[in-house]
């Protein structure tokens, strides 16, 4: 695959953006493991995609891995794989994803939340490239990259004794930081454009624009959800707008957003969440805790419905709900 056709996805205008790509160029062709760490929504498993295109495993499988989701007792089958009747219900003989990616790419992503055990696990076949499927004593080698992905400081997650060093050096060889779209206000248009298109092949629906007051409403929103947020703001006003053009109405989730009267200069800025003195200034779980309230509201309290619009699993909300200490009004159990 040509490296210019690997990149297509990731879209954007900014200077940012552009040094994105060049980094991309330029750690694709090696096989040295990628940590990729931003906040949530910022197109991680992207940036992972386009390094394995870009790289000459790209004729090779790209496996994805949700270790959020993985649970601990199936982590051994599912990462290394098992043999037939290695255990209750085991009928046929699985890979694993590490054998289902060999020559090609594994993405760890939401490294961070695996348990000590687990990374322990993990550690040893990174070390050793070789997997022991359950109910097996022989190892199998993997000839597999791996890149890796978090919203978490690990650096700081090793300090407090949640995530092992030797993993975190192993992983951390080469680093790449995504960054949240309200430190690249110049690619929400151009990011917006691409989602009013791509809606439009998947949908069938004609093709919409924005009206000169939605560009600058979106332009200057804060965007606590980042690329995620406004993929699916623009995919909710197109499916539910009967008119060719996207005006601020198409849009009431941001209400609580100065709505632009047409009069006022359109210079894309970088608002605040929160109204706050310097002092004040939120911390990322303090964005992350009203983000999701204000989602699980948006939907009623439907769990189901709130992790899709937030592009997680259920079960990481679930465990996100409980870290901020928020509850479902009583009867609200979905």
């Amino acid at each position: 695959m040509s490296n210019e056709h690997a990149l297509q996805h990731i879209v954007g205008r900014s200077a940012w953006t552009d040094q994105l790509r060049k980094q991309i160029t330029q750690v694709a062709p090696y096989h040295y493991s990628v940590l990729i760490t931003g906040p949530t929504g910022t197109g991680k498993e992207l940036v992972a995609r386009a390094v394995h295109a870009s790289s000459p495993r790209s004729d090779h499988p790209f496996i994805p891995v949700n270790c959020a989701t993985v649970p601990g007792g199936l982590f051994d089958s599912q990462l290394f794989g098992h043999l037939k009747g290695a255990f209750t219900g085991a009928q046929y003989a699985a890979l694993g994803c590490f054998r289902a990616a060999n020559e090609g790419t594994i993405f760890l992503d939401e490294i961070g939340e695996l348990d000590l055990d687990l990374q322990a696990k993990l550690l040893r076949v990174l070390q050793d490239k070789c997997v022991t499927p359950v109910g097996s004593h022989e190892s199998i080698p993997v000839n597999v990259r791996v890149l890796a992905a978090t919203n978490r400081d690990l650096a700081k997650e090793c300090e407090a004794g949640r995530f092992r060093e030797d993993l975190f050096y192993r992983l951390n060889v080469v680093r790449m930081e995504t960054v949240g779209l309200r430190q690249r206000p110049q690619d929400v248009l151009t990011l917006a454009d691409h989602f009013l298109a791509k809606v439009t092949v998947e949908s069938g629906l004609p093709l919409k624009r924005l009206s000169d007051n939605a560009q600058k409403l979106l332009a200057t929103y804060d965007w606590p959800g980042n690329v995620r947020e406004l993929q699916h703001l623009i995919e909710r006003a197109v499916i539910f707008s009967h008119d060719d053009v996207l005006d601020c109405d198409a849009f009431p989730q941001l209400d609580s957003v100065a709505r632009p009267t047409g009069e006022e200069s359109f210079e894309p800025t970088t608002p605040r969440l929160f109204e706050s003195d310097d002092d004040a200034w939120p911390s990322l779980d303090d964005v992350q805790r009203e983000h999701i309230r204000k989602t699980l509201e948006e939907t009623a309290f439907n769990r189901s419905a709130a992790a899709r619009m937030l592009g997680i699993d259920r079960k990481v909300l679930a465990r996100k709900m409980k870290k901020f200490g928020i509850d479902a009004p009583a009867g609200r159990t979905s």
